[in-house]
């Protein structure tokens, strides 16, 4: 790929815009489809990728009615064919198909909810609406709420996930709602037995949302749904491992024991660098070395301490890496190997010389740790 060609310029180009534009003729009588794409094109370069969805809202507004029922009639015939329903995962659309959701929001937030809710119902089949529904949960949490109970038992995949997806307090690149785990948590009760991983993974990464703010609220549910027995209880492990990960890698003892850690293991653990020195671009090379008396499961992390750009220690950085889950063998060693690259130049985390640390802990509790310095 060439330097400087960016995600937006992959999804929105002469090529994409141009189809976009052909399915807009297709549907709309009149619409000169070459034309539209031209002028779509046009305001891209200028624009972030967010930005260029409300520029294509903004160049076909002018062909639609100005009465949004006769709109969202025009906009779901102008709909290419839904997504594959055969389909269980990785299956999230084109950018391109956003469109119709920001028009809901725009034209029939206040006045047309009801068809505005139809409208993202149909849209969500071709790209998931999962931003613009927060316009709604936040104007119509009742009513909206309402609908998405309504949703959660829907034959389309992408219908129910957007349940759980649209619903998650900490969406990237979503608006904030105002909803709690109390009015969400009841929806993803609907959702958690899901045959398609496409909804699943949504479900544990909403569950991985409240668990920054709420552990105990997502374990009671994990527990709760083992008891009910309507998932697979490999895909609920699944689901429970990634929805404990950030208070896995907090060392989180709840969170540990759920997934079969004991955080007390009795368990020796030695860690040996190869150089305690290393330089940027070059890899931190360890062996870590676990020993117990008894069989037990262990996960085990390492975290950085990372030196900060000055001689002020509050400034030096943490992060933790996986290192490996495995299961120990009574009077057996369990030896690991690491090479991990410290990589300089990344803009959003920088590397700086100086002392740096490193940590290991199994089960989510500190059990070695060893100096070394970055040149």
């Amino acid at each position: 790929m060439a330097q400087g060609y960016s995600l937006k310029d992959q999804l929105f180009n002469a090529e994409s815009l141009g189809q976009l534009g052909a399915e807009y003729a297709a549907g709309l009588p009149g619409l000169d489809g070459a034309a539209f794409a031209r002028l779509a094109l046009s305001g891209v370069a200028e624009r972030s990728l967010m930005e260029c969805l409300d520029w294509f809202a903004d160049c076909i507004t002018p062909h639609l009615s100005p009465e949004f029922p006769e709109m969202a009639d025009q906009v779901q015939a102008m709909m290419p064919p839904p997504l594959d329903p055969d389909l269980r995962d990785d299956d999230f659309g084109r950018f391109i198909h956003a469109v119709p959701g920001i028009l809901a929001v725009r034209h029939g937030l206040e006045h047309h909810r009801d068809r505005a809710l139809d409208l993202i119902h149909a849209a969500t089949q071709r790209f998931s609406m999962e931003f613009s529904i927060r316009a709604f949960l936040n104007r119509w949490p009742d009513q909206t709420l309402a609908r998405m109970a309504v949703w959660a038992e829907d034959d389309n995949y992408h219908v129910r996930r957007l349940v759980s997806e649209g619903t998650r307090p900490k969406l990237p690149w979503g608006r904030a709602i105002a909803l709690t785990p109390a009015q969400t948590l009841p929806l993803l009760d609907r959702l958690h037995g899901d045959p398609a991983r496409f909804v699943t993974r949504s479900v544990a990464n909403h569950l991985n949302d409240i668990s920054k703010t709420d552990t105990d609220a997502v374990l009671d549910r994990l527990r709760g749904w083992e008891q009910h027995g309507a998932q697979d209880p490999k895909e609920l492990a699944w689901m429970a491992r990634h929805a404990l990960r950030t208070r896995i890698k907090a060392g989180h003892a709840g969170a540990m024991a759920h997934l079969g850690y004991a955080a007390g293991a009795d368990v020796d653990v030695q860690v040996r660098l190869l150089a305690d020195t290393v330089a940027i671009g070059d890899r931190l090379r360890f062996d870590v070395v676990l020993q117990s008396d008894v069989a037990l499961p262990v996960l085990v992390d390492y975290r950085i301490r990372f030196a900060g750009p000055g001689p002020d220690t509050k400034a030096a950085r943490e992060k933790v890496f996986k290192l490996k889950a495995g299961n120990m063998q009574a009077g057996h060693p369990l030896v690991m190997s690491k090479a991990h690259l410290m990589k300089g130049g990344a803009s959003t985390f920088a590397l700086h010389p100086g002392a740096h640390e490193l940590v290991v802990q199994v089960n989510g509790v500190d059990r070695a740790r060893v100096g070394f310095v970055l040149t």
